[in-house]
């Protein structure tokens, strides 16, 4: 990654988690959001099936709108969903924050 986009990821990174590593809030901005998604996406654990709910209770230490980030770690193809059970996809499949203009 290039210095430029190593400097940005920091910057919305120290931006939108407090220092109890909770979100403070969900980007509007795409590219912004997506920095944080990857970021979450990068703790799960790959190869591992999570159910829902497991997932649900996950992402809660980090902010309580499990839906909507549930949703967005779908949409933007870090995870796979299949009769309420979730599961990293291969990195190559995750949307991009560095390719988004």
């Amino acid at each position: 990654m290039s210095e430029p986009n190593e400097t940005l990821e920091a910057m919305v990174l120290r931006n939108f988690l407090a220092k109890d590593g909770k979100l403070r809030q969900i980007s509007a901005q795409y590219k912004k959001k997506l920095i944080v998604l990857q970021m979450l996406a990068e703790k799960l654990e790959p190869g591992r099936v999570y159910p829902e709910r497991e997932l649900n209770e996950w992402i809660k230490q980090y902010h309580e709108d499990f839906p909507t980030i549930r949703r967005e770690l779908v949409m933007h193809q870090f995870m796979y969903r299949e009769r309420e059970m979730y599961e990293l996809n291969p990195r190559e499949m995750w949307t991009r924050w560095d390719q988004v203009r």
